[in-house]
């Protein structure tokens, strides 16, 4: 399949002009109590467009060394991630706080890992630090030595007076 036409399969999930807030982080593994809180929070959505996505992570990406790349997750397990969706500004606040709590709910089967592409505008420095796991350090000497002003930082950043 063409990477533009996959790159196109989940357009209807997010309609033009939608809202959205996600959070996301890795767990440690998935057993009956995970998922049937999953189940049970997705049965409180607010929104027929929000998710509870698992998304398994294997194969290759797993055969790459933690150090050998910026971004050190390299374990087989899953990302848990809840994308909500929403048309109507007025079910803004209903999501967020479903979405927080769901999130929050799911937190005692995290694993000390997060996955950079799905942080919220809520994340802070702890959540930069565990994106970048075991490689944080070396990559603040490398923002140091060739950002030391931060000129960069419209991102997630990794400041380079080593705060987040």
């Amino acid at each position: 399949m063409p990477y533009p036409v996959m790159n196109t399969l989940l357009d209807d999930g997010f309609p033009r002009g939608a809202l959205n807030y996600w959070k996301s982080s890795f767990v440690e593994r998935l057993d009956d109590e995970l998922i049937d809180l999953a189940i049970e929070r997705f049965e409180t959505t607010p929104s027929p467009l929000n998710a509870i996505l698992f998304e398994h992570f294997h194969g290759a990406v797993t055969r790459v060394r933690a150090s050998d790349t910026a971004v050190p997750h390299r374990e087989v397990g899953y990302n848990l991630l809840l994308p909500s969706v929403w048309l109507d500004p007025a079910d803004t606040d209903a999501n967020i706080s479903w979405t927080r709590a769901t999130f929050d709910l799911f937190s005692p089967y995290f694993a000390d890992r997060r996955w950079l592409n799905y942080f919220s505008d809520d994340d802070g420095a702890d959540a930069v630090r565990a994106a970048y796991g075991p490689n944080y350090d070396r990559l603040l000497e490398v923002k140091r030595r060739y950002d030391p002003e931060n000129v960069f930082h419209l991102n997630h950043n990794i400041d380079p007076v080593g705060s987040g």
